[in-house]
């Protein structure tokens, strides 16, 4: 079994991995070694080829040359199958269920046992305990489509837990969960590291990574910039500089300005989720021109629904208004027609037509329009040049516009979204989790997206899990729990420590 110079066994060894798609070297003779025992963060701006070497490690993917080691026994690894067998598990950032099956059965997908008769209350049971001894909540029976974004991810967590994988390969996992979970996965993954258990720690927040990781390795562009170094004594700065190849300015540049006229308003919304139940109670809010409005809440709080209805996609109750005019329990392209933008949590389920191209992708609120609608047809032709408009000014990664968006990573797959829904100058923006999962350079150029918007005098509604950003960007800030709007206060006043009890339920704030 080879060894650390520290005298440490490799769990894992990668060596020379070269993987090509057409038109992207992705992994460029990349090395990667994973001690036993040791949490490594592996860092990378999106479209750097982390997930790419991830998915090689964990069988979904064949490199076109370099070798693998499991526990000093070389391995080829034909599908995740056999990854499984050598103990490696990996919790992908696009989660890999089955929409029309329940938790348990999402989890026990695969499995040789049981193999022919399966009494799901048994194992809804097994299933229970397992997330309540790794704080992971989430119904056992419900379907996952009925789930938030959230609630999949931690499905996908516990997925990977339940085959008792001795290597768990975590994909973005903190991006949905608030503060306090956050630290109490950190617990977790430390405890799971002191029984044995080896851990890839995928993430793009630094600090966190500072607070968990041993080791760290960092691509950029396919190529590796630091290979298993310690992070100890690394700035913020350095290992951004090391992501994304120049300075990171971490400070929101955000201008004091005066908010114009209510253009948007909520009145006494409320609404169901799939499973029947009160998802959203009496919510009221109004946002002005030129601010930002922001919402704080742990995923299954009732956010989804939330937006859902503000933006068409689901009924409700209650009066939603944009500049007095009526658009609750209207088609979506009422509200389209009003002004508003929708920048959706779930990029490829709903922010996109993943096999489509990126140009079928961003005109599709511009096809019915000139110069794109030619009449009853579309000019493919105007359709390239916007594509290619949009593809160079939001500098989305990619071999040419007709790319599927499927095969674009996070960061390029958000951009897309950006530049379709922000090129329509719009007067109201619904923005969810706009962040989520992206690279230090994505944020900084997202986030001034948006307070660009402002500054020209949209009307911004942002959901996010990231209390630094929200209180950062927004102008007023709330917090949703079970349903409801629990405080409303300036984001100048408010503390992390104080929203992040009321997202608990630890603390209510009155308006």
């Amino acid at each position: 079994m080879t060894m650390t110079t520290e005298g440490r066994p490799f769990a894992v060894e990668m060596r020379d991995i070269v993987l090509r798609f057409p038109g992207v070297l992705a992994n460029d003779h990349i090395n990667f070694t994973l001690q036993k025992g040791e949490i490594h963060a592996l860092l990378g701006e999106n479209g750097a080829g982390k997930s790419t070497l991830m998915n090689i490690l964990s069988g979904l993917y064949r490199p076109d040359s370099g070798t693998i080691k499991v526990n000093g026994t070389p391995e080829t690894f034909n599908s995740p199958r056999d990854a499984i067998s050598c103990g490696i598990g990996m919790v992908h950032q696009h989660f890999m269920l089955v929409p029309t099956l329940t938790v348990t059965e999402n989890i026990l997908l695969g499995l040789k046992t049981p193999r022919f008769f399966m009494r799901l209350s048994k194992y809804d049971k097994k299933i229970q305990a397992l997330q309540e001894e790794f704080g992971l909540k989430v119904n056992p029976s419900a379907k996952i489509w009925q789930l938030s974004v959230g609630e999949q991810q931690r499905v996908e967590i516990l997925k990977t837990l339940y085959r008792g994988a001795d290597v768990l390969i975590l994909d973005e996992p903190t991006a949905v969960l608030a503060p306090q979970e956050i630290d109490e996965l950190i617990g977790t993954m430390r405890a799971l590291v002191k029984q044995g258990k080896s851990i890839i720690f995928i993430s793009h927040k630094l600090n966190e990574v500072k607070a968990v990781a041993d080791r760290l390795t960092i691509l950029r562009k396919g190529k590796t910039t630091a290979e298993g170094i310690n992070p100890e004594g690394l700035s913020r700065g350095d290992l951004a500089e090391l992501m994304v190849g120049r300075e990171v300015l971490f400070h929101i540049n955000k201008e004091i300005q005066s908010p114009g006229d209510v253009v948007f308003e909520v009145e006494n919304l409320s609404t169901d989720n799939d499973q029947g139940m009160r998802a959203v109670n009496n919510v009221s809010l109004s946002i002005r021109e030129g601010e930002i409005f922001g919402i704080a809440g742990i995923a299954g709080n009732g956010q989804s629904e939330l937006v859902e209805a503000i933006t068409g996609l689901r009924p409700c109750t209650g009066s939603i208004r944009i500049h007095d005019t009526e658009v609750g329990n209207c088609p979506p392209y009422k509200s389209i027609h009003c002004g508003m933008a929708h920048i959706p949590e779930d990029r490829m389920g709903v922010g996109t037509a993943p096999n489509l191209s990126i140009t079928n992708n961003v005109i599709m609120k511009k096809y019915v329009h000139p110069p794109i609608s030619k009449g009853w047809r579309i000019n493919y032709t105007e359709a390239q040049k916007h594509a290619v408009i949009l593809k160079d000014g939001y500098d989305i990664q990619a071999p040419n516009v007709e790319t599927p968006a499927q095969k674009l990573s996070g960061g390029n797959l958000q951009k897309l979204i950006l530049a379709r829904e922000i090129s329509g100058q719009p007067g109201v923006i619904i923005a969810m989790q706009p962040t989520r999962g992206l690279d230090v350079g994505a944020i900084e150029s997202i986030q001034n997206l948006l307070l660009e918007q402002r500054k020209n005098g949209a009307a911004i509604l942002l959901l996010s899990e990231e209390l630094d950003e929200l209180l950062e960007l927004s102008d007023r800030v709330a917090v949703i729990f079970e349903g409801e709007l629990v405080g409303q206060m300036n984001a100048s006043e408010a503390s992390l420590n104080t929203i992040g009890m009321m997202m608990t339920g630890s603390l209510r704030s009155e308006e």
